[in-house]
């Protein structure tokens, strides 16, 4: 038994020591993974590769570098693996290490290929000199992990130097659409100005059409709404030449605020116009409405014309550069070109400040004077109306504008709110000029669905007659 013992103990030690000989030592973990497109005794000649001994030069030895640039750093050890990148649905381009050239490569101690390149050299001297100058901005560089690189030494035309070479996958750049920055400022911010683009456009054409509404006040809605549908218009340029035209970013940011002051000035106008008519003993609204509103045309694109050139005059010749970055979209990750400096909005949005202070005496004196009224004549009860809209139209813009100041912060939700309050400005100035107004809606379904319209509920009823005579809402419309 003692024998049978032995002899079992020694069979199964035999079978350990030749079994613990087949396993592989454990791997290094301190060891550095290099991706080799050839062999170990190959090179890269002309796309293919060669063995080193039919080409009369040396093998590749990796080379690594730090994140400064410093060549020659020592790592404990590395692993070479053989093959080009599989790069699957992305493509390969290869990258040449020329010394002179826009690109250079390094090898991290991690393992990582880092591709430095030069955004506005093609080579030659300008390279040199930019590869010199140190925290450049037009230094780049990218990073590529294991896979999906691999570098090798390269031999073209006879060369028995060789250059350094290596194959990469294209880098996955995200998609912006799946960015919900990108979708609102896009394509809801876009969408938003098309509606009350609409919206305006609406209010323009039926104060326009309807020979009842194109009294003085009609007419000067009509054109306050021109206003704000191009600076819409202006607006949605700017959103699509953010980055791309530096000239036409200017022109269409000159036509905003522009436009922006006209509207202003078209609702100071009104203002200044019913303020008045309530100060007046003897109104009469019949005379020289045309001749009046030739007056205040006058008045506000003279004011406007003039501040616009002054604005931009200040911002080509005054404005630095700092403060024209400094206006711009500060929630975008770069500052767009062209855009008007705080100069040049300052000379524009000052006047639009005064306005906005003496409708706020407009409005209060004309309710003291209200107040005071004992008795109402028809013009009276039209111009108390006209007050009303005036007031809401006034509310409503100044708002927009406080809004629009505070876009120009770096907090993206007040960029947002922005964004809401222009979306709804729209559609409330088409609810304050039409839908809200009896007379107007009774004007639209006699010229548009008196007895013609398929819809029976927007037939004006028989007996329905609007607040004040024909007679005194047919004055004015020459």
């Amino acid at each position: 038994c003692a024998m049978c013992a032995r002899l079992c103990l020694s069979v199964v030690l035999c079978l350990c020591a030749a079994t613990a000989g087949n396993i592989p030592p454990p791997p290094r973990e301190d060891l550095v993974l290099v991706n080799k497109c050839c062999e170990r005794s190959e090179v890269m000649v002309d796309g293919h590769c060669r063995r080193v001994e039919e080409t009369n030069s040396t093998a590749w030895t990796p080379v690594f570098s730090d994140e400064r640039g410093r060549d020659n750093v020592q790592v404990r050890g590395f692993t070479l693996l053989i093959g080009v990148p599989k790069c699957y649905s992305r493509q390969q381009f290869p990258i040449y290490h020329i010394p002179g050239e826009a690109d250079r490569l390094a090898l991290l101690p991690n393992g990582h290929l880092r591709h430095y390149y030069l955004q506005t050299s093609g080579g030659g001297q300008s390279a040199i000199d930019l590869w010199e100058r140190e925290n450049s901005p037009d230094q780049r560089y990218f990073d590529y992990e294991q896979g999906l690189y691999c570098m090798d030494k390269v031999l073209q035309d006879g060369d028995q130097v060789g250059k350094l070479f290596a194959l990469v996958c294209n880098p996955h750049v995200p998609s912006a659409w799946h960015d919900t920055e990108i979708l609102l400022r896009r394509i809801v911010d876009p969408m938003c100005h098309a509606v009350a683009l609409c919206c305006y456009i609406a209010v323009a054409v039926i104060h326009f059409v309807l020979p009842q509404l194109r009294d003085l006040v009609g007419n000067m809605v009509t054109t306050l709404c021109v206003c704000l549908a191009v600076g819409q218009v202006a607006d949605t340029v700017r959103i699509f030449t953010e980055f791309t035209s530096p000239r036409v970013y200017l022109l269409a940011d000159a036509i905003l605020y522009a436009s922006l002051l006209g509207a202003f000035f078209w609702l100071n106008s009104a203002g200044y116009y019913i303020w008045k008519t309530f100060r007046s003993r003897n109104v009469f609204l019949r005379i020289t409405d045309g001749r009046k509103y030739c007056y205040y045309s006058m008045y506000v694109w003279s004011c406007t014309v003039g501040m616009t050139l002054f604005a931009v005059f200040a911002h080509l010749t005054l404005d630095s550069d700092d403060n024209t970055m400094a206006i711009a979209d500060k929630n975008t990750p770069q500052n767009p070109e062209g855009a008007i400096g705080w100069l040049g909005v300052a000379v524009f949005f000052t006047p639009i400040a005064f306005t906005v202070l003496i409708n706020i005496y407009f409005y209060a004196s004309t309710v003291n004077i209200i107040k005071r009224m004992s008795t109402y004549g028809r013009i009276h009860h039209k111009m108390k109306y006209s007050f009303v809209t005036f007031s809401k139209l006034f509310l409503v813009m100044a708002l927009g504008w406080v809004f629009l100041l505070l876009a120009w912060t770096p907090q993206s939700g007040l960029y947002y709110s922005y964004m809401v309050s222009n979306a709804l400005q729209g559609p409330l100035v088409l609810y304050i000029c039409v839908c809200s107004q009896k007379r107007v809606k009774f004007l639209l379904r006699k010229a548009c669905c008196y007895d013609k319209c398929c819809c029976i509920c927007c037939r004006p009823k028989e007996n329905e007659v609007p607040e004040w005579g024909e007679e005194s809402m047919a004055m004015n419309t020459r």
